[in-house]
C-alpha cells in the first residue's frame, strides 16, 4: 500500500473513511481482497509472501501498511511487513498492546508504516521513527511512503479531495467520488517531485496518486466506510498494467 487517505472520527455518521492505492510491481502475485478463512479477515493476499497490505477484522478492527521509502535493500532473514496486520487482527490485543510488544523487534523489518485501529482507538507506528508509535486524535490524515503526514504533492492532493467530499457527498456516493480521487493520474511538476534519492525519472512516475508505468504501478485501490463498531462497507478496483480496471468487488461489513 503506497498512498492513503484516512478521517478518523470526523464524519458524521462514519468513524472512518479510508480510501487508499496499493502499488506494486505488477510481476508480483496478489489475490483479491476475500475472506480469509485463518485467520478470519477481509483482506486482499500477497502471493509471494502470503501477507496482506489492507486487513478488516471484526468490530471495527483493521490495519493498514506501508513501505517506507529507502534505497537499501532488505536482508533476506528480514520477516515479511505484510504479516504484521493478519498478525494484529488475529489477535485480541489493543493497538497499543500490539505495537507495545513488536516494538522490540520492530527494526529487524525493512522500513513500514502501520496504522493500526482496534475499533476504539487509531495509532500510527514506523520502524524509521525516533518514536516508534503514538495514538492518533480525531482528524483527517495522509501516509504514503514516509512519515505519517508528509506533505509529498500527491498525498496533499488526495487529502484535500478527501476533505472536500466529507461534509457535501450522501452516503451513497461516497465510495464512488473516493475512487474517482484515487483514480488521479497527473504527475506532479518537476519542481514539486519529492527527493527521495530515486532518479528524476521515477520521482516524476511515482507523483502521481494513481501510479501508471508497464514495470510498476497501482494494482488496487480500497474503500473502506464505517461506523464505531465496524458496520459498512469495503469496496476493492482492481487493474491492470495499463491502468485498465479489471474488476471491482464489494463487501458489506456486520462488525463481527
Amino acid at each position: 500500500m503506497c498512498l492513503l487517505a484516512i478521517a478518523w472520527q470526523t464524519h458524521a455518521t462514519h468513524s472512518i473513511v479510508l480510501a487508499a492505492n496499493r502499488d506494486e510491481f505488477h510481476a508480483r502475485g496478489a489475490a483479491p481482497m476475500a475472506r480469509w478463512r485463518e485467520p478470519p479477515i477481509l483482506a486482499g493476499r500477497d502471493l509471494q509472501a502470503g501477507g496482506t497490505w489492507l486487513g478488516i477484522g471484526a468490530a471495527g478492527r483493521f490495519g493498514v501498511i506501508t513501505n517506507f521509502r529507502e534505497l537499501t535493500r532488505p536482508r533476506r532473514s528480514a520477516p515479511s511487513r505484510g504479516g504484521l496486520i493478519p498478525q494484529f487482527l488475529a489477535s485480541d490485543l489493543s493497538a497499543e498492546h500490539f505495537l507495545s510488544v513488536l516494538e522490540a523487534d520492530a527494526m529487524g523489518y525493512a522500513g513500514f508504516n502501520l496504522l493500526l485501529s482496534d475499533g476504539r482507538s487509531l495509532w500510527y507506528a514506523s520502524n524509521r521513527a525516533d518514536q516508534f508509535a503514538r495514538p492518533l486524535a480525531p482528524g483527517l490524515y495522509g501516509l504514503s511512503n514516509h512519515f505519517l503526514d508528509t506533505p509529498w504533492p500527491k498525498l496533499e492532493r488526495v487529502r484535500r479531495g478527501m476533505q472536500s467530499l466529507m461534509d457535501v457527498a450522501e452516503p451513497a456516493r461516497l465510495h464512488g467520488s473516493l475512487l474517482d480521487i484515487l483514480e488521479d493520474r497527473e504527475r506532479s511538476a518537476t519542481h514539486d517531485l519529492p527527493a527521495t534519492g530515486l532518479t528524476a525519472e521515477w520521482e516524476h512516475v511515482l507523483s502521481s496518486p494513481f501510479v501508471l508505468h508497464p514495470e510498476y504501478g497501482t494494482r488496487c485501490a480500497t474503500v473502506l466506510v464505517a461506523d464505531p463498531r465496524g458496520r459498512g462497507t469495503a469496496i476493492e478496483r482492481r487493474y491492470d498494467r495499463d491502468g485498465r480496471a479489471l474488476g471491482e468487488t464489494e463487501f458489506e461489513l456486520n462488525g463481527g
